[in-house]
Parts: structure tokens; sequence; C-alpha cells
């Protein structure tokens, strides 16, 4: 055998030791992390995820699922310690994900660890990104999208950005009805009336269940009702800046000259005034609006 072909194996194996020698650190400086807190400064002791992965030799797989243990065992060590950060756990993940685009449970429960505010590290910005790297790597699964929409739901309070999401994931390959659903509902909660009139029309028209094909209706009918008590609501505020007083009916309205016909709902059912002058839909009107989604953080 020539010098040539001993040296290439050598080489390899070389890179190989320095390779195990550097996750054989991270898990001792993991471990000394776990026993003694008390003068900790952590000090990331990770190359850069790239170039890990030019030193994988072809082992990327199987190496992603040691850093995911790692960061699991990380994170898991972190949650019995009362003054605890997270500092390592985004570096573990961004090595995992990049050693494994693939690897679907790092960005779902990565994303978990990242955002918790209590049991986690309270970076939702990163959570964020991680999952928005994992949808880029695995542009069809929809439950990733989920994530996203829950991520600017719950955490963020970005209805827009959250229904975007949902929208987005629910025109992927096996998505369930709910994802449009919930872009629809959000979108109301956001003010965008008009975004949830658009996505519910969609999931109508191209819905083959009957029982969906009757909420997605429903669900247009009271849009159509919301909008008409804004307009109303609107037209009442001029009429108690002129008068000194709201209406108590559209009657009143009409007769003011504000109105030209009564306004029904899309029942037939005309609407009703409260003392406030807020408009509402007529008490024997079948017609129902939909509370919005409960606001995240909200009291019950």
């Amino acid at each position: 055998m020539s010098s040539v072909a001993k040296r290439v194996p050598l080489a390899s194996l070389a890179v190989m030791a320095a390779l195990l020698g550097t996750i054989a650190i991270l898990q001792v400086r993991i471990d000394d992390q776990t026993q003694n807190f008390a003068n900790e400064r952590e000090v990331l002791l990770l190359s850069s995820p790239n170039a890990i992965k030019k030193l994988s030799l072809g082992y990327d797989s199987l190496l992603a699922d040691i850093y995911w243990t790692r960061a699991v065992q990380y994170y898991g060590s972190r949650l019995t310690i009362e003054s605890r950060d997270f500092a390592l756990l985004w570096p573990l993940l961004d090595v995992t994900t990049t050693l494994d685009p693939k690897l679907l449970v790092a960005y779902r429960f990565g994303a978990i660890f990242l955002s918790e505010p209590l049991a986690g590290a309270n970076r939702t910005d990163l959570a964020v990104e991680l999952v928005k790297r994992g949808i880029k790597a695995n542009p069809d699964n929809w439950r990733l999208d989920g994530d996203l929409g829950f991520l600017y739901y719950w955490r963020m309070r970005d209805f827009p950005d959250a229904a975007a999401a949902y929208l987005a994931g629910s025109k992927k390959p096996g998505a369930p009805i709910w994802m449009g659903v919930m872009a629809a509902r959000i979108s109301t909660l956001g003010g965008t009336i008009d975004t949830s009139r658009m996505i519910w029309s969609e999931i109508y028209d191209s819905a083959q269940d009957p029982n969906v094909r009757k909420k997605a209706a429903d669900e247009l009918e009271a849009l159509r009702a919301q909008d008409d008590e804004l307009h109303l609501d609107a037209i009442a505020g001029e009429y108690q800046k002129k008068f000194g007083h709201y209406p108590t009916s559209t009657e009143e309205l009409r007769d003011a000259g504000y109105l030209s016909v009564i306004p029904a709902d899309p029942a037939g059912y005309p609407y009703v005034f409260g003392p406030d002058g807020k408009s509402a839909l007529n008490p024997r009107s079948p017609i129902v609006i939909p509370a919005p989604p409960k606001l995240p953080g909200a009291s019950k």
C-alpha cells in the first residue's frame, strides 16, 4: 500500500477524533454546569455549525441526533435551577438543524424550549427564527406553519402574521381544515374583516364536507353583519354629534335622512340599537357573531 493511501484514512480518523473530542468537551461542559452553578460563566465551546458540518464526514444525521440529545439534556438540566438561563440552547439548536435540516423534532420542541417565558429561554424571537428555518428546509410541512402561527398569536400577539402563517399552512398538502379556520378567526380579531371574509370564502368554495361549508356560510353571514354594525355605529356617531343623543332605532336614522332604507341582517331582521348607541343583531335573528379567539394572557 502506498504512503498516500495510508495517509488518507489516517487523516480521516484524525478529523473524526477531533470531532468526537469536541462533542466530548461539550458534554463535559454540560455535565459541569449541571453540577456547579455557583460561579458559572458559560463559554460557548461549539465551533460554527458550518464548520462542524464540514467535519462530519457524511455523518450529519448522526451528529444532529447527538447534538439534539445534548440540547434536550441541557434544557432539562436548567429547569431545576432558580436563577437559570439558557445561553447554550440556541447554539445547540443551531448546530443540530444545520447538520440535519430535516430533523423536525428539533424545530418543533426547540421552539417550545426557546419561547417558554418561565420554563424556557423566553426568546420567542429565536423560536420564530428557528421555525422559519424549518419551514424553509421543509416547505411542505404544514405543522411548522402551525407552530409559527402559535408563536405569533400566543407569544407575540401579532395577529396579522399569525393569520398569515396559519393561512400559508392551510394551503399545504394534508393540512387540516382548522388551519384555515384559525387564519380567518385571527384575521377578524386583528380587525381585518376583509381578509377573514376572503379566507372563509375560500373554505366555502373548496370544502367537500357539507358541515364545513355550512360553518363557512354562517361565518360569512356573521362577517357581513359585523360590517353592517360598524357602518351603523359610524352613522350613529354622526347622529349624536348633530342631535346630542344616540339613535334608539334604525327608523330614527332613516327619518333623519341618514339612511334611505331600514338595513337588515342576512337573515332579514332589522338591526337594533342599545343605550350606548351601539348597533346589534335583533334578538330574534338566527345570525350569530362568534366571540373572537381569546386573547393570549387574558383572564377567564
